[in-house]
């Protein structure tokens, strides 16, 4: 019975329900978008929401720094985003002596604003469709290799020839599997500077623990400011730069939220997979998360065990362990979500109705096959795409030993390919970024990581990829071997390997210990993993196209197909809902101050408490962001989120600021793959909340009369 109920939702037969969710293009709202947002009780339209020659909600949201979401809150270039997205920034700043992360920052004049040299953030000025200019001349091509080569020498002469102003950019990118692309003009400022951030035991308050659950209570936010040129257009970092004019700020709200209320979220969605077939979802399930989650366990254990001992390894891994943790949990949450709403079993009855209205149409010779292809393709990549997940993971992400090596391994590459004069070029900026990275490195740590994590590469990933060096050894040997003679472990020692002409260069680096075993495993990892999965991932991925593509043409004209993430501005809405993830228990949807007081652990990391936020809590100070006594910090809703949305902001029927989105919970986490209403629930911080610690907590009153507060209170 419920297998039946979620196929319903799936197949998008019950507009009520189904209204909760997709991540939807602001340029493509008119219409069915606009109706059914205005049905949820939004008083805005479409063009206050996406209009090209007026100032438009779009206009005051860009991309922050690649990766998040973030918002401008005043006519003065005023910019709000996550606590975790602002957290490099943040740490890059800190000192033993000057902890920002643990003490929180505060600019209390312009002058005081810190610059962050690399941060940009990125507004979009205009999306169009521009699918025809991109497929010209693909169709008459036959294999799939001189499809892509095709549509890639279109995208570059169209990125390259639409116009623009001299200070725009063009990017172009794909929807719908191949099926559409999109033009989108943007506008990139680099000269963001640091304005407030309330400390970890606020920003970060739960820290992992709390990760991807609620109830939350986390003040997951942090201030910058965009500066421009004189003449408010992007510009380098310059003393002479100014506040930055934007086309539209957000008004915020001191009204609130209840339940049911209409919420929008906009940002830029990393990635999803919504129409991955049952066989891809299966291998995810049983495979592939797995493999990933016991490597992350087993380096943040390590981590974790040191971080908790040392003060400067806390600080130097702070970030690292958090971006490590973040996606091992959401692995875990995503696993357990797709197991219990049955969504492998789900999709096997949505592609059993897709083959039945394929011969309804007539379609059966192009869509009939589809399934055993799958099903052929996904058993025939997994050893590779196993095996290319363990490289990743343990090679790429987790051990910077490894990680540092890699690098370096490209660096020879760059030599075999194309000379010294192209060598030494890389060389000199290899040298230069690493300085950071051993800023915040531990060979100690490193050492107890690599060793748990070699084993598990050596004995869990595909055999028959595996170079000889690391077939039945002793692990825990081997890792001291490399620790104690490498010159890997230290920012001095990678230097005197990359001291001397290239020849030379090469001889010491294929001489040490940790270099050798690295190219060892990247010359595996290349020679015999990624040619293979490329091939297969490219036969795939024109399957996954066709499936689109049939998805689209056989759909009632009514169906609700929104296209998966990548990177690039979507619209999300819904309401302000509470949730029941399990029989008798059901999650009220907003969150107090009084919560963060009960989870309250003296001097404990995660759960510590600034005795300035306990006394305002004891004395009921909330000002004028308190309501009935009591302190709102964070609230969810049926908004359809994920990673890249970190930062977005949360929006009332009316186009103000209530909150900014920063998590999902962890039953909910699957909505990446398959998203069902009931349990899917976004996480925000309540507005009222940022408000009250800029405030009351930080004192920063200047940033407060920057804004534009609204009393829109709730009946």
């Amino acid at each position: 019975m419920r297998i039946l109920r979620l196929l319903a939702l799936l197949l998008l037969t019950l507009p009520a329900v189904a209204q909760q969710g997709g991540m939807w293009i602001p340029s493509l709202l008119k219409g069915m978008n606009e109706k059914e947002m205005k049905s949820l009780g939004m008083k805005m339209s479409a063009s206050d929401i996406y209009d090209v020659n007026n100032s438009s909600l779009k206009d005051a949201v860009p991309h922050f720094d690649g990766g998040c979401t973030s918002e401008v809150i005043s006519p003065k270039g005023l910019l709000l985003t996550n606590h975790h997205c602002g957290y490099d920034a943040i740490q890059s700043h800190s000192t033993v002596e000057h902890d920002y992360l643990a003490d929180g920052f505060w600019a209390m004049s312009m002058e005081e604003e810190l610059p962050n040299p690399g941060m940009e953030v990125t507004f979009i000025v205009k999306i169009e469709d521009i699918t025809n200019q991109v497929l010209e001349g693909v169709s008459l091509l036959k294999s799939e290799e001189e499809k892509q080569k095709k549509i890639q020498e279109n995208i570059s002469k169209l990125t390259n020839s639409l116009p623009k102003e001299s200070w725009q950019e063009n990017m172009i990118r794909t929807f719908y599997e191949g099926n559409q692309y999109m033009r989108f003009v943007t506008e990139t400022f680099k000269d963001i500077r640091l304005v407030g951030a309330p400390p970890s035991s606020i920003g970060k308050f739960g820290s992992d623990t709390d990760n991807w659950v609620w109830p939350r209570h986390t003040g997951d936010f942090s201030l910058f400011r965009i500066y421009a040129g004189k003449d408010n257009r992007p510009a380098e970092y310059s003393k002479d730069n100014v506040p930055y004019t934007p086309k539209h700020y957000f008004p915020i709200s001191l009204g609130g939220v209840k339940e049911d209320d209409f919420t929008l979220v906009f940002g830029y969605p990393g990635r999803t997979q919504e129409y991955l077939p049952a066989v891809a979802v299966e291998q995810i399930v049983n495979v592939l998360n797995p493999a990933k989650i016991e490597v992350r366990d087993a380096a943040l254990k390590v981590a974790d065990s040191y971080m908790r001992k040392d003060k400067q390894i806390k600080i130097q891994y702070a970030s690292k362990y958090a971006s490590i943790a973040n996606y091992w949990k959401k692995w875990i949450g995503e696993t357990q979500g797709l197991k219990q709403t049955n969504a492998v079993a789900v999709k096997r009855a949505f592609e059993k109705d897709f083959l039945a209205r394929a011969a309804k149409a007539g379609k059966t010779a192009e869509y009939g096959n589809l399934f055993n292809d799958f099903a052929r393709l996904y058993s025939e990549i997994e050893p590779y795409q196993l095996s290319r997940d363990y490289f990743i993971e343990v090679a790429l992400r987790n051990t910077e030993l490894l990680t540092v090596g890699y690098r370096l391994y490209q660096l020879e590459q760059v030599y075999n390919a194309r000379g010294e004069q192209s060598f030494n070029d890389r060389r000199n900026n290899t040298v230069a970024s690493l300085e950071g990275t051993y800023k915040d490195f531990s060979k100690v740590v490193d050492e107890k990581i690599f060793e748990q994590l070699i084993e598990l590469y050596a004995t869990k990933s595909p055999k028959q990829f595996l170079p000889d060096v690391l077939k039945n050894k002793d692990y825990k040997a081997l890792t001291q071997e490399i620790y104690s003679q490498s010159k890997l472990t230290s920012y001095n020692g990678v230097k005197e390997l990359l001291q001397g002409d290239a020849k030379q260069v090469m001889e010491k680096l294929n001489n040490d210990k940790g270099y050798s075993l690295v190219k060892a495993m990247a010359t595996a990892f290349i020679e015999n993993v990624n040619p293979k999965y490329e091939e297969f991932n490219l036969e795939i991925a024109a399957l996954q196209r066709t499936y689109m593509k049939g998805i689209l043409e056989l759909s009632p004209k009514d169906a609700r197909i929104f296209p998966d993430a990548n990177s690039t501005l979507r619209v999300t809405y819904g309401k302000v809902k509470g949730y029941e993830p399990r029989d008798a228990v059901y999650y009220e949807p907003v969150t107090y101050l009084d919560g963060v007081i009960e989870k309250y652990v003296p001097g404990d990391y995660e759960f510590d408490v600034p005795q300035k936020l306990i006394e305002l809590y004891n004395k009921k100070d909330y000002g004028q962001y308190g309501e009935n006594g009591k302190m709102p910090v964070c609230f969810i809703g049926t908004n359809h989120t994920t990673g890249g949305n970190s930062g977005s902001p949360a929006i009332d029927a009316k186009g103000n600021l209530i909150g900014l989105n920063f998590d999902r919970v962890w039953e909910g986490t699957m909505s990446d793959i398959y998203y069902d209403p009931l349990i899917c629930r976004n996480i925000m911080v309540d507005i009222r909340y940022v408000l009250f610690v800029v405030d009351k907590y930080a004192g920063a009153k200047r940033l407060i009369e920057e804004m534009k507060l609204v009393d829109v209170k709730k009946k």
